[in-house]
């Protein structure tokens, strides 16, 4: 159950938040293979007061666009965290037409026992979802 905080400028248009939103979810399934289903994106729009950040940050020009985005998640590999940032970044440029120097990322991790929610059934051997120890299951068999 990633859990997926997105921090950007007010007045960004309903239509531009579903596509950040579709871009980071497409990321997470094809990467981290979660549920189709599991899905907690919240959008914090800040107004320009509250959002200080300077127009160059190491070297590169960032927009009013700029947004941060923060992952938590349980514990995944250094390898799948850097394919999981890249795929966000490739999936934010195809679905919002999101240029690179206005992301920036970070991850949260946190153990496994700390999360909840109803419905959510969890293979104690594996820690994940029953229905991603099937995908990872299946991803494994076909590669």
């Amino acid at each position: 159950m990633p859990m997926i905080n997105i921090y950007l400028r007010q007045g960004t248009p309903a239509e531009y938040r579903r596509n950040v939103s579709l871009g980071i979810h497409r990321a997470m399934v094809d990467v981290l293979k979660i549920p189709q289903d599991d899905q907690f994106h919240i959008f914090h729009e800040v107004s320009p007061d509250n959002f200080h950040m300077q127009p160059v940050v190491f070297g590169l020009r960032r927009s009013e666009r700029a947004m941060f985005i923060q992952v938590s998640i349980n514990h995944r590999t250094a390898a799948q965290k850097a394919e999981l940032f890249q795929a966000i970044v490739d999936s934010l440029r195809l679905f919002a037409d999101v240029p690179e120097e206005d992301i920036l990322m970070t991850i949260l991790e946190t153990a496994r026992e700390n999360w909840w929610v109803a419905g959510r059934v969890v293979n104690p051997a594996t820690g994940y979802d029953e229905r991603m120890n099937d995908a990872l299951t299946g991803a494994e068999a076909m590669s």
